[in-house]
């Protein structure tokens, strides 16, 4: 019963949060403070009441449009709020269990409320640069930077919970193995996009990547390891593809041969939605995909 009483709240709180992240993605790219004025519509400016603050359900209600100018708000407000609500639930579900144990000492459970306020840290932070690069093509360096070394710091989580290295996917390390496993899987994540940025460029004499894609491709293996990140530019991968074919798909784009061919995709946001899905099913896809190459 507590278990699923702290999911809920775990996933009440996330669409709270997820509610300040529309606010914060709204703002950030017109350098504006998240913190003044009170939130408001971006077309006529009136000043939001209570009730339409509350997450989700206001969207729902005003369906999906402002009250005094009806201009309409737009899907990304819910499926904001939703995906970090959804995700911040799954992680309180898996850890709230063992942190809540009494048979587990007090040392173990503070450090599991660490390792899920740590994971909803981590998804509260890949959520914000799917939508800004989705939205502006923009990975900002104070938003990645700080996660990389976040993520390098949660690595270390492990160290100090000796009897449960298994459950968080290391056995053995030492804090100074720890943290160079985590900065070299960060630095060979980077690597692998500047070497094919610099590929793309050297054939198609024009610039592909950016560079806050090895950026982000850090972050991600800071804190998934290099066998998620990797996972997650599969995914990514394979997600710009199929946008890619979508894009082709549209006559005005196959009458435009050329500007097809120079149209930007963000690759951060289909990176960022690899890494969700590495963070929450990494493991057994990798294990399967072991079990059925014979490796």
């Amino acid at each position: 019963m507590i278990r699923i009483l702290g999911t809920i709240f775990a996933g009440l709180l996330g669409l709270a949060f997820g509610s300040f992240l529309n606010v914060c993605l709204s703002r950030w790219p017109a350098g504006e403070s998240v913190l003044h004025p009170r939130s408001h519509c971006r077309n006529c400016d009136h000043t939001l009441a209570w009730w339409e603050n509350i997450p989700l359900v206001s969207w729902l209600a005003l369906r999906g449009r402002c009250r005094k100018c009806g201009t309409w708000i737009g899907w990304r407000y819910p499926l904001v709020e939703l995906a970090v609500g959804a995700l911040w639930a799954a992680i309180a579900w898996r850890y709230v269990g063992w942190a809540l144990d009494p048979n587990e000492s007090t040392r173990v459970a503070h450090l599991a409320l660490l390792a899920m306020t740590g994971k909803m840290a981590q998804y509260w932070l890949v959520i914000a640069l799917a939508v800004l690069d989705a939205e502006y093509l923009w990975l900002p360096d104070w938003l990645t930077w700080p996660g990389i070394v976040v993520g390098v710091a949660f690595s270390l989580l492990p160290y100090y919970v000796i009897d449960r290295l298994p459950l968080l996917g290391i056995r053995g390390a030492s804090v100074a193995g720890l943290a160079i496993r985590a900065l070299i899987s960060a630095l060979a994540a980077a690597l692998l996009i500047l070497l094919i940025r610099w590929i793309y460029k050297l054939i198609r004499k024009r610039e592909g990547m950016g560079l806050g894609d090895a950026k982000l491709m850090a972050l991600l293996a800071a804190w998934l390891g290099l066998p998620g990140a990797l996972l997650s530019f599969a995914l990514g991968a394979i997600l710009g593809s199929l946008a890619a074919l979508a894009l082709l798909a549209v006559p005005a784009a196959r009458r435009s041969s050329e500007s097809w061919a120079a149209s930007k995709l963000p690759f951060g946001t289909f990176l960022c939605i690899g890494g969700i899905v590495s963070s929450l099913w990494g493991q057994p896809i990798i294990a399967a995909y072991l079990r059925w190459s014979g490796l």
